[in-house]
């Protein structure tokens, strides 16, 4: 059940200026504030459910394009929360609308910018031992912020007996692409017909 929502301008305020943090601190992509913010949006705000953050993430993920959508998605839903929901009619999907366009901007508009900046500098300055020592050092930071992520996505399922086959389909899927080549969208597909027929 969706949270209901009263939102006023500063709300959205906070809602932009999250972002805007989180952006800065996006080492290795979007998913990696994916902890903070649930922290914010579901723990501290109470603006999304949990069922709502984490799929969120998962449509995203699953979704052709860039994985930071899964940001616009968030904000789409806080917006559809505060307009109360699917039966909100227009004035919910405008603020469905606004919300999405919020948090996109929000986490885009700095890590743009800087990337942008830190890019061409450090493609002038490449043979620094500096540049080197910082670019092979962010490598174990990416890893632990992905592993944080993963972690936190596990970790709502926690019912082992209800949710087995779940845990033994994600081992399964974990050694095929360890182990073969085959494609991620035959193993994305084969998880959507196995949870559409209601086995996971």
């Amino acid at each position: 059940m969706a949270p209901a929502l009263t939102m006023d301008a500063v709300d959205w305020l906070h809602l932009f200026t999250h972002f805007l943090t989180l952006s800065l601190l996006a080492v290795g992509g979007a998913i990696t504030t994916a902890p903070d913010m649930h922290r914010f949006l579901v723990d501290q705000r109470h603006w999304l459910t949990d069922p709502q953050f984490s799929s969120s993430i998962a449509i995203a993920q699953a979704a052709p394009g860039p994985n930071v959508l899964f940001v616009g998605l968030m904000g789409w839903n806080v917006g559809l929360n505060a307009g109360g929901g699917l039966g909100g009619g227009v004035y919910a999907y405008a603020l469905a609308l606004m919300g999405a366009v919020i948090a996109m901007v929000g986490i885009l508009l700095p890590s743009t910018v800087v990337t942008y900046t830190a890019t061409r500098w450090a493609h002038r300055n490449r043979e620094l031992r500096g540049v080197r020592a910082f670019k092979a050092g962010m490598a174990p930071v990416v890893v632990a912020l992905m592993l944080a992520t993963g972690w936190l996505l596990a970790s709502a399922h926690r019912d082992t007996a209800r949710d087995w086959r779940l845990w033994l389909l994600t081992a399964a899927v974990t050694l095929i692409v360890w182990r073969t080549r085959v494609h991620l969208l035959w193993l994305i597909a084969v998880g959507a017909v196995l949870g559409a027929l209601g086995w996971v």
